[in-house]
């Protein structure tokens, strides 16, 4: 343990967002394994003397810093680190953020997966991050050669009564251009929900109609009412546990990187509301749920064929019709996506996970993950855990 800094926390936590009280717990693991002595200060910007004193009260910061903030820390040579993609001052100062464009990237491919050809998205206008997933989420559809109809909305959607209406109008028009079935993202818990009423409003059905994936795993939002919301857990302590890493670096006179660190999400928390395959082909439809269903069991093509009684070599030749790829692919899909949720969330032995999901042994996991995915299980949950190297 070196020296006990004293750290100024501005991470905005009177706001009851998952996103800003992990980083903070984050930020309190690293803190404690240092030594350091924390302290919440809301007001930092205004808390920093105007000039150079003996008497500066914070070693560091880790922020989401403000245009005031980054210019008086800089003025004083205060190590301070940013956790606001969306700040003024995001390019000008050491920053660690989601990696958005992963989290696009997931978003895509699991709505894709879904046999969608139907997409839309609606993101904050201001919100930097949100529209850095919507991009990529953009470029993966379309290089399937499909499109996606988006649209932006203010950042705060009750901010006011007309405030409240006129976004309602706008999510009203914005899914007046939807074909149905249709994979939608929307970058808030908040506003899925009203998506949802608005879609049962009009007697679409969630998620047959309408498959939602929907904010960053607040679980009280996702889960309730039903149907219970698909939604992307980007790992928030991690990024206050790297953030905290870096601000120690600099506080001991190390020079920034160059570049913002990025942390890997750690993948979709998959409920109800994107729990269904659009294809029209009721057989690959019958096909895909007993995949689904049965994925951690020992099976391969014929036996998904028994269970839909059909031959082997029809159901292949459906099946690369409706999803452009073989029953054998959708198996170890599925497999995968199981596998790489238990990694990420649990502690549990890759010997139990690999059986557990099906792929029966570690050494097979490991062969498929480093074909597929380009690393092994290991560095695959070695990425996403609170202490990674980053």
């Amino acid at each position: 343990m070196g020296k006990s800094y004293r750290v100024a926390l501005m991470l905005d936590l009177e706001w009851p967002y998952k996103r800003h009280a992990n980083i903070f717990a984050g930020t309190q693991k690293y803190a404690e394994e240092q030594g350091w002595r924390s302290v919440i200060d809301e007001f930092v910007h205004h808390t920093l003397p105007a000039k150079r004193t003996k008497s500066i009260p914070y070693d560091g910061i880790i922020a989401r810093a403000n245009s005031e903030l980054a210019e008086r820390a800089t003025r004083l040579r205060v190590p301070l680190v940013n956790v606001w993609i969306s700040s003024p001052a995001w390019d000008v100062l050491p920053g660690v953020y989601p990696d958005f464009t992963m989290c696009g990237r997931l978003l895509a491919e699991h709505l894709l997966s879904r046999g969608l050809r139907n997409f839309a998205a609606i993101v904050a206008f201001n919100n930097r991050g949100q529209n850095l997933e919507l991009v990529e989420f953009r470029r993966l559809v379309e290089a399937e050669g499909f499109s996606c109809v988006f649209a932006k909305v203010p950042q705060s959607i009750s901010r006011s009564l007309d405030h409240w209406i006129k976004t309602k109008e706008a999510v009203s028009q914005w899914m007046d251009s939807w074909k149905l079935p249709i994979g939608v993202i929307v970058r808030g818990e908040d506003l899925g929900r009203i998506v949802v009423q608005m879609c049962h409003d009009r007697g679409w059905r969630v998620p047959q109609d309408v498959a939602i994936i929907a904010g960053q795993n607040q679980e009280t939002l996702c889960e309730h009412p039903r149907p219970s919301l698909t939604s992307m857990e980007s790992g928030y302590e991690r990024i206050g546990y790297a953030s905290a890493k870096l601000l120690q670096s600099l506080m001991d006179g190390n020079k920034p990187p160059t570049k913002p660190i990025l942390v890997s999400p750690q993948g979709l928390v998959v409920r109800e509301s994107t729990d269904f395959y659009a294809v029209q082909d009721e057989l690959v439809a019958a096909a895909l749920k007993f995949i689904s269903t049965n994925s951690h069991r020992r099976i391969g093509q014929d036996d998904v064929s028994r269970a839909v009684s059909a031959e082997t070599r029809t159901l292949q030749l459906r099946f690369r019709k409706a999803l452009n790829r073989p029953i054998a692919a959708e198996i170890r899909r599925v497999r995968i996506e199981r596998a790489k949720r238990e990694l990420a969330q649990s502690d549990r032995r890759l010997a139990d996970i690999a059986r557990d999901v099906g792929f029966g042994g570690s050494m097979r996991m490991c062969e498929v993950f480093r074909r597929e995915l380009g690393v092994t299980p290991s560095e695959y949950r070695k990425q996403r855990r609170l202490d990674a190297e980053l």
